[in-house]
């Protein structure tokens, strides 16, 4: 019957009971899927993580400065990821990163919400908030 008709007979979903066929042009088929699964992918948003780094003692100007920059990623729609590095010594001040961390999580709560809550990972206590 296909090739009468000088088209191809293609299993559409061979799992089914019974398999499905249709009797269709295979290269216009491919070339449409094709064209499905780029369309498919041109919707799909891409997550951009925004890096925001704070010292153990970083001053309240400071401070204050990075969270405005913050907000505006949040805004914008980025993931950010918020880290408190520790250089030396100041690894003992763990405390002070964690609290300071939980500190911007709280006054960023009306523009995110939090996905990790910090970790410390090496040098680095790191904490990540998605934008709502």
């Amino acid at each position: 019957m296909a090739e009468e008709q000088g088209l191809d007979l293609v299993e559409i979903s061979p799992k089914a009971v019974p398999p499905v066929c249709k009797i269709i042009d295979y290269k216009k088929y491919l070339y449409e899927q094709k064209k499905r699964e780029k369309a498919m992918k041109a919707k799909a948003t891409k997550v951009t993580i925004k890096e925001i780094r704070f010292g153990p003692q970083t001053d309240e100007h400071d401070y204050e400065f990075k969270k405005k920059h913050a907000i505006k990623f949040l805004q914008d729609g980025a993931k950010l990821k918020a880290f408190v590095f520790f250089k030396g010594r100041s690894i003992i001040f763990k405390e002070q990163g964690q609290i300071l961390l939980l500190k911007l999580a709280q006054e960023l709560e009306e523009y995110g919400k939090v996905e990790q809550m910090p970790k410390l990972e090496g040098k680095r206590m790191i904490m990540f908030i998605a934008p709502k």
